[in-house]
């Protein structure tokens, strides 16, 4: 039975981490509600359980993609990564202690809301008709401060990178290149996902890591994989198809964690 909860620990994270790679993402916003619906975690559990999945992932994917995007081309645009941290890195501290403070029926309503944006923002941000908005100074900084505040949030609300939410803003706000974009989102989440972390920690719920650790660890193996995997295959899947698909996806997740909420 635990081999059995294992492997499906891996197929699980690996097709999504391949449906997140081929979008250029960890697949977090997949992975969550697979925990829920399928593995049965809690609301607050599964956000953590994803969390540290997609920290694993995160950290194996940017020296990947270094390789395409070398450092040199972070460097180059360090200021907007440091302008968005400015901001999520306090979002992702207050994210994580509203998620804490949710009775576990609220939280899965909120969760459903927020898969239901992310799949409006995936479909709306890969139909390549974003273009950089002619702002800079301190409107743009502004700008930036706050846009990163609302990102810190949600992704420890939902224990994501947010890649989908930071890569648009990286595009909009700073005109950067989708990947140097895709590689200056990786850059930023790893802190802001350290700050929620540490947040969590100190939550009664943060011992299902280590309650469910030989799970944990295979479903971050497996999502590893996959979103190189699905790296690799960018390309082969048109966009066409694949985003509209994904998007609904997150619909009809959404629509799922809502009821398993209402059941419990």
């Amino acid at each position: 039975m635990r081999s059995s909860r294992s492997w499906l620990a891996f197929v699980g994270g690996a097709a999504v981490g391949v449906l997140g790679g081929l979008i250029g993402l960890g697949g977090a916003e997949f992975r969550l509600p697979l925990l829920i619906g399928m593995f049965g975690f809690a609301a607050l559990p599964a956000v953590i359980v994803n969390k540290a999945t997609s920290l694993v992932v995160v950290a194996v994917a940017l020296p990947v993609r270094a390789i395409a995007v070398p450092y040199s081309e972070l460097l180059a645009n360090w200021g907007a990564g440091v302008n968005l941290l400015a901001g999520s890195l306090v979002g992702a501290w207050a994210g994580a202690s509203l998620a804490t403070r949710l009775q576990t029926a609220t939280l899965h309503r909120v969760l459903a809301g927020l898969l239901v944006a992310m799949g409006v923002v995936l479909f709306l941000s890969h139909r390549g008709e974003l273009t950089g908005l002619t702002i800079d100074g301190l409107p743009q900084i502004a700008l930036g401060v706050a846009a990163g505040f609302g990102i810190g949030i949600v992704a420890s609300v939902m224990g994501v990178a947010g890649g989908e939410l930071l890569i648009p803003t990286l595009i909009l706000l700073y005109g950067l290149d989708i990947k140097v974009a895709g590689s200056m989102s990786l850059a930023v989440s790893m802190p802001t996902m350290l700050v929620g972390f540490t947040r969590y920690r100190r939550d009664q719920s943060f011992v299902v890591l280590s309650e469910h650790r030989r799970f944990v660890i295979v479903l971050a193996v497996g999502s590893a994989v996959g979103a190189i995997t699905g790296g690799l295959l960018v390309g082969v899947v048109p966009e066409g198809v694949l985003v509209p698909t994904l998007s609904a996806i997150l619909l009809l997740s959404s629509v799922k964690v809502w009821r398993h909420g209402s059941h419990r």
